[in-house]
């Protein structure tokens, strides 16, 4: 059994916590070993209390008890994912290893503030078009802060922010393990090629989603988020127009939107 297959028994989201991060073996261990440690350190329960900042991405992941820091050896800076996201990405890094694959995180945890950063430089970027081409093109690869799946600490970039990497070689090696072995991990490529109309980002071969959680999270935002909740940055405005949310939150593909239907 995955170690994501016990994770709606026993996890709760404080995003308000004030505990500092709990360190993590940087080695997948046993599900009881798991489950007696989560338990024991994060206090862990059977419910998600999932809030609209949390979501939104408006929250401090270096502070919350729920997230950790990822070891140097899986990344070259610092990077913080959700505690059962980790654990799941440490099952799957071994298997690759087994495997001859080497799996580097070079993206994880983003929150609003770190987003909307990322968001203005590139608006500043695109200052020669109008306002709506101009947010078009960043949406070809970069979200609207309150819009991105890394927020939540489900997401991860593997090795390479370059499509073309995972076209030839090595690059090519690892992307088709993960293709054949990442989904039993409960990781999903959430923006694929867009051949069965999939809408939203271009293809981002490097992003990988642990869907057994981020799907929780995706649901909630459905349910409780509205386009006039993203805002405070730069063409926040185009919101609407630009279909956010129906057209690049929900842009995934239809055996990710559907995976509720696989868990409890």
């Amino acid at each position: 059994m995955k170690l994501f297959s016990i994770l709606p028994f026993f996890i709760l989201l404080q995003t308000s916590c004030n505990n500092k991060p709990k360190e993590i073996l940087s080695v997948v261990v046993t599900n009881t070993e798991a489950k007696t440690k989560i338990e024991e350190n994060s206090k862990l329960k059977d419910t998600l209390n999932i809030t609209s900042n949390f979501v939104l991405g408006k929250f401090d992941y270096k502070s919350d008890s729920t997230f950790v820091k990822v070891d140097s050896r899986y990344t070259a800076k610092d990077i913080y994912l959700n505690y059962m996201t980790y654990k799941a990405f440490l099952e799957m890094s071994n298997k690759a290893k087994r495997d001859s694959i080497d799996l580097k995180i070079i993206s994880g945890t983003r929150n609003f503030y770190e987003q909307k950063a990322i968001w203005n430089r590139k608006w500043n970027l695109y200052n020669n078009l109008n306002p709506i081409h101009r947010a078009k093109k960043i949406l070809e690869y970069s979200s609207m802060p309150s819009t991105s799946r890394h927020h939540w600490g489900t997401d991860i970039d593997l090795n390479s922010l370059n499509n073309s990497y995972f076209n030839t070689g090595k690059g090519l090696k690892t992307y088709q393990w993960l293709k054949e072995h990442a989904n039993s991990f409960g990781f999903y490529q959430v923006y694929t090629n867009k051949n069965n109309g999939r809408t939203g980002y271009n293809e981002e071969k490097w992003h990988w989603s642990f869907v057994p959680l981020a799907s929780k999270y995706l649901e909630f935002y459905n349910s409780n988020i509205k386009t006039e909740d993203i805002s405070e940055f730069e063409g926040s405005q185009l919101a609407k127009d630009l279909h956010i949310i129906e057209d690049y939150v929900n842009g995934i593909p239809k055996e990710v939107k559907k995976y509720k239907q696989q868990t409890p």
